[in-house]
């Protein structure tokens, strides 16, 4: 499958702190799925990164029949729309869309590597995970898709012990997968490993 290297996070003003500075060198180095690969469907999540101390967002999807995610916990975002310009347009709209948060003026630091499910029944379909920082957790608004919308500490995803395997249950069969445990929340499958490629990069 071709790849490609992911271009370096837009200029910002006003300056990014060291930290977040380095972070965006770090993802600037990541790879990616070709867009253009007609076997997939595009869908885009926005990892939002708000300070004091360092959190990001997550959801837990509404009850919905038809929906192979439904009731997870993921990240804001979703399948790239026809009037969408690129993904980063699709991680802002759906952002929008879902908890009533405003990317455009964000610190864009860049992507994580692209991820696809490796359940054969789920859609064939990939994700791209782009990172923005913003200088403080903003009012949200959610739509009937997510049921209720969570600030994580970053230090709590990198805590000993707050990934581990567990067992999830999903139509009726029992799966044993790594999954991150946060307070009453089992994060599993493409999230989890969005998250987990995040830690890599900050560490």
């Amino acid at each position: 499958m071709l790849r490609r290297i992911l271009p370096l996070a837009r200029p910002l003003t006003p300056p990014l702190s060291p930290s977040l500075a380095g972070l965006a060198e770090r993802l600037a180095r990541r790879s990616a799925i070709e867009t253009s690969d007609p076997e997939r469907r595009w869908a885009a999540v926005a990892l939002i990164l708000a300070p004091d101390p360092a959190s990001l967002l997550l959801i837990r999807r509404a009850e919905r029949a038809g929906d192979p995610w439904s009731g997870q916990v993921g990240l804001p975002g979703g399948r790239r729309g026809p009037e969408d310009a690129d993904l980063v347009e699709t991680a802002t709209r759906e952002t929008v869309e879902e908890v009533g948060i405003d990317l455009t003026g964000a610190h864009r630091l860049g992507a994580l590597d692209d991820v696809a499910p490796r359940t054969p029944t789920l859609p064939p379909i990939a994700v791209r995970p782009y990172v923005f920082a913003l200088p403080g957790r903003p009012p949200v608004r959610l739509n009937p898709e997510v049921a209720s919308c969570h600030w994580v500490e970053v230090s709590h995803l990198a805590r000993p012990g707050a990934s581990r395997l567990t067992t999830v249950t999903i139509r009726g069969n029992s799966l044993k997968v790594p999954a991150f445990m946060l307070e009453g929340m089992v994060v599993w499958g493409m999230t989890e490993r969005i998250l987990a490629s995040f830690l890599q990069a900050v560490s």
